[in-house]
């Protein structure tokens, strides 16, 4: 398939878990990926490209505007314009269940920064490829944790809640000039960091019960949504959160 045929893709946070997939599933529709992490994003390059796709690495910190107009560099000397944007990276794995009152302000101020702060400043490095491109798809992560709250996380919750309305606003301002701004909210997805956590596995066999599809999720259930929002199947859609969690939280 080519919905996506020679559009130049910039997925943060790629080099492992949901972002490598998003990766891959970008390259798999024809996009020429940029696969964007603080770690070394090679392997995932060097999959993409064995399979047939497209793909650079670039190692780049969401955080620093100096590594992230490097990043914007590589991607148009490579490939052109960006017209895709996958805001992926983001801090949860790393994170240890903790009570609101046992919460650090470093490490409150660290998830804030990594999580909500990086998407902006990504956004602010790339939006101007997009007007020179004259068109954009900007894909926002957030969390199903927003909707229901999630205990001993309020610092990861509060993030993601942050970041789907930082989407609304992006995409009042963005609209006019054909850029779309939506974002994708996962529910609670088995992937390598969250098997490997010391907390999060007593949160599986609940989550699943609480869903309508009453299994566990994979990054994989992530990639038509993800798909749809890149493409120009959603071309008149913006400032929308989709959720993606079996059916845990209905609207």
């Amino acid at each position: 398939m080519s919905r996506l045929d020679g559009k130049v893709a910039v997925v943060t946070g790629a080099a492992q878990g949901i972002g490598e997939t998003y990766a891959k599933a970008l390259a798999a529709e024809g996009a020429k990926v940029v696969v964007s992490d603080i770690a070394d994003p090679s392997r995932v390059v060097d999959e993409i490209t064995s399979a047939g796709g497209t793909a650079i690495g670039r190692i780049a910190d969401v955080t620093d505007d100096g590594s992230l107009a490097e990043l914007v560099e590589a991607a148009e000397s490579a490939f052109g314009p960006i017209e895709i944007l996958v805001n992926n990276a983001a801090l949860f794995a790393e994170l240890r269940l903790t009570p609101i009152m046992q919460i650090s302000n470093e490490e409150w101020d660290r998830v804030m920064t990594v999580n909500m702060r990086g998407t902006l400043q990504t956004t602010k490095a790339v939006v101007p490829s997009m007007l020179r491109n004259e068109r954009g798809k900007i894909i926002n992560i957030s969390s199903g944790t927003f909707y229901y709250g999630g205990p001993g996380l309020a610092h990861y919750v509060s993030s993601k809640g942050a970041v789907i309305a930082f989407t609304r606003s992006a995409s009042r301002e963005f609209g006019d000039k054909n850029i779309m701004v939506n974002c994708i909210a996962p529910g609670l997805t088995v992937t390598e960091g969250v098997e490997n956590h010391p907390d999060l596995h007593v949160a599986r066999a609940p989550t699943v019960q609480t869903r309508a599809i009453k299994r566990d999720m994979k990054s994989e259930d992530l990639v038509g949504m993800l798909l749809y929002l890149a493409s120009e199947d959603s071309d008149f859609v913006t400032g929308q959160t989709f959720n993606v969690d079996g059916g845990k939280y209905n609207q």
